[in-house]
């Protein structure tokens, strides 16, 4: 995938723009490198489990070792302290890797390190060009998971109805997805007081007209939309490492990466392969970027709607593609997915999004370009 085939938007009137110009991106953007190739990256992740209680036990989702075109290479290694134990598990019933780590006993010293290096590179899949025999094959049983329901994800009742009305009239997978992913866009909107990313309950949003919220509530109720209509469709978690080469200054992260998590979408079309979409960030770009509020028509806004259906920025790594994730161990039920540490104690579960009194950092930094 060269810089300019990533960078390629279409602009109001459909001309393509190329890297070396990026109308309507922030002037940083074209200005700036866009790494081409493959690029190396290290995620470290701190613990120290400050919950009195015994019988502690920590999950930590990792980066999803999976080769792929756009990542790779990816290796996990840990130490451990307090007594504990710690080993690389796969959540039962899926391909959800984490670290699971534990200590019997209650001590001042339980602490976990994780450190993962991975490769990742930008990634595109060019619509604007017909089916193709030699795109990227599926097996069967890998799509008809992605079309089932999730506790949160449903794909009957209201979800079903309102997917009919948004692709009717619409042929293909392509055009399907593309009218609900510029409906997720124009109907919801980003909440920054909502708690971490959100938890995705798309019945929720769609019952009680609340579509707001943020990542995993906004990018579920597009992959459950899509399912709905007969399309394998999947959320990816995972979790910025790097700074917006865009200009995009809301949609990167380098550095301290504790709160970076980010979860995105993909769906599966016949001739193209899974097809990388992220209509969160279309709305992030509106709430975020300078000076803010940014209405739908502005240009910043546009050149991310048009990117981000197709094409992933990889400045972040991937986990995992999991709902319903049932912890190794676990004393307490599933939790809706894995992308933050997760952990419990006899005293009860961790408070996942509060890292300062579960006691986690994460920290990422590139080693080679």
């Amino acid at each position: 995938m060269d810089r300019r085939n990533f960078l390629r938007l279409s602009s109001t009137a459909g001309a393509l723009y190329a890297a070396s110009g990026i109308a309507g991106l922030p002037a940083r953007a074209a200005t700036t490198h866009i790494d081409s190739g493959w690029r190396t990256f290290e995620l470290a992740t701190e613990i120290n489990v400050a919950d009195s209680g015994a019988h502690a036990r920590i999950w930590i989702p990792i980066p999803d070792a999976h080769n792929t075109s756009y990542q790779r290479a990816a290796t996990t290694t840990w130490q451990i302290g307090g007594g504990g134990s710690a080993q690389l598990m796969h959540a039962p019933g899926s391909n959800v890797q984490m670290l699971a780590a534990q200590w019997p006993d209650a001590g001042p010293s339980r602490t976990v390190s994780v450190t993962s290096t991975f490769q990742i590179r930008n990634r595109q899949v060019d619509l604007t060009q017909p089916p193709s025999a030699d795109a990227p094959p599926e097996s069967r049983a890998v799509l008809e998971r992605y079309l089932q329901p999730t506790a949160l994800l449903p794909t009957d009742g209201i979800v079903k109805q309102t997917a009919e009305r948004i692709i009717r009239g619409r042929r293909g997978d392509i055009e399907k997805a593309r009218a609900i992913y510029n409906w997720v866009v124009l109907n919801t909107c980003r909440t920054a007081s909502t708690r971490g990313c959100g938890i995705g309950d798309v019945r929720y949003m769609l019952t009680a007209n609340d579509l707001n919220g943020k990542c995993a509530d906004i990018n579920s109720l597009f992959v459950a939309l899509a399912r709905a209509s007969g399309i394998p469709a999947r959320d990816a978690y995972g979790i910025r490492v790097a700074d917006s080469q865009l200009g995009y200054q809301s949609l990167g992260a380098s550095g301290d990466v504790t709160g970076a998590q980010h979860c995105r979408a993909e769906f599966y079309a016949a001739g193209y392969g899974w097809v990388p979409v992220d209509p969160a960030d279309v709305r992030k770009v509106m709430l975020q970027e300078s000076p803010g509020n940014l209405p739908l028509g502005d240009p910043k806004v546009h050149a991310a709607r048009v990117m981000l259906f197709g094409a992933w920025e990889m400045n972040w790594v991937a986990y995992n593609h999991g709902h319903d994730v049932a912890l190794p161990g676990t004393q307490h039920g599933a939790v809706p997915f894995l992308m933050y540490p997760n952990g419990e104690s006899s005293d009860g579960r961790f408070d996942s999004l509060d890292p300062k009194t579960f006691s986690y950092r994460l920290k990422a930094r590139q080693l080679t370009t």
